[in-house]
């Protein structure tokens, strides 16, 4: 066997290729975390898309009255807001417990780490899914944000869930060792939800527009609210997202390929 192969970079990334070619398997596994987190329930999921569709309802109004907003717009504005932020932080919250959720599987059965990651994923991206047909009511209020820009939505989707990928290695691997930081990583996306513009627009800031834009959770925000609002996301919140995936899939595989052999000691 070549050294190349036997080097531990070499190793983890045939785990990360592999684990996704087991599609079969995280998909079921995936569906099957959403099945059992609402078993017993008449709707399932739908109870996520219900709250979060009453929070719309009710406190898009308030705000944008607070705010000066005009309300359809406004409440346009936190449905794709809010969809879009729970998946963000679900799936930060989760790739925290990744591998220490899966601490029976990665112990008697011998699959890809990566498999794990992808089932977190996959299970976020059903939920959000569902979210998704909250946007079906603002269409109809407000049929003029409906654009060929929209599409654009599927490309900042698809570069989420790419940061997904190290993310999930990366905190689970942390996590695993050190479980103090999923408590900490909780508490910051506690604090990160008011900072980020959700419940309120950057240029209410005026000058001080920096705020939000120094905020990497913005751009990710922004790269899908914006289209699914009909409107094109800025350059610069495509850059920003391009080159956190970049650094992010760098560290974490540097990560993921020395770690990677004592998660299973870890847990």
């Amino acid at each position: 066997m070549s050294t190349q192969a036997t080097s531990p970079l070499f190793k983890a990334l045939n785990d990360i290729a592999s684990g996704f070619r087991l599609h079969k398997i995280w998909t079921m596994l995936g569906w099957q975390d959403v099945k059992q987190r609402y078993r017993r329930s008449v709707i399932g999921p739908w109870w996520l898309t219900i709250s979060t569709a009453v929070m719309v309802a009710g406190m898009g109004p308030l705000y944008g009255r607070l705010f000066g907003q005009p309300t359809a717009g406004y409440v346009s504005f936190v449905a794709a807001s809010l969809i879009t932020w729970q998946l963000i932080s679900s799936i930060i919250t989760d790739s925290c417990q990744v591998f220490i959720a899966a601490e029976g599987h990665i112990k008697q059965t011998r699959l890809p780490l990566s498999i794990y990651v992808y089932r977190v994923i996959w299970r976020n991206l059903i939920i959000f899914g569902h979210n998704l047909t909250i946007m079906i009511p603002v269409f109809i209020l407000t049929p003029s944000a409906i654009d060929i820009s929209m599409l654009l939505a599927l490309a900042g989707l698809l570069l989420l869930l790419v940061n997904s990928v190290w993310m999930g290695l990366m905190f689970g691997i942390l996590c695993a060792r050190f479980r103090d930081i999923p408590q900490i990583i909780t508490s910051f996306l506690q604090i990160a939800f008011f900072l980020t513009p959700v419940f309120w627009k950057p240029e209410m800031l005026g000058k001080h527009q920096w705020v939000a834009q120094i905020n990497p959770l913005f751009h990710l925000v922004e790269i899908i609210r914006n289209p699914l609002l009909g409107k094109s996301a800025p350059l610069l919140s495509w850059t920003v997202v391009i080159g956190i995936t970049a650094v992010g899939s760098i560290v974490s595989l540097r990560l993921f390929s020395r770690y990677r052999p004592r998660v299973a000691y870890w847990l």
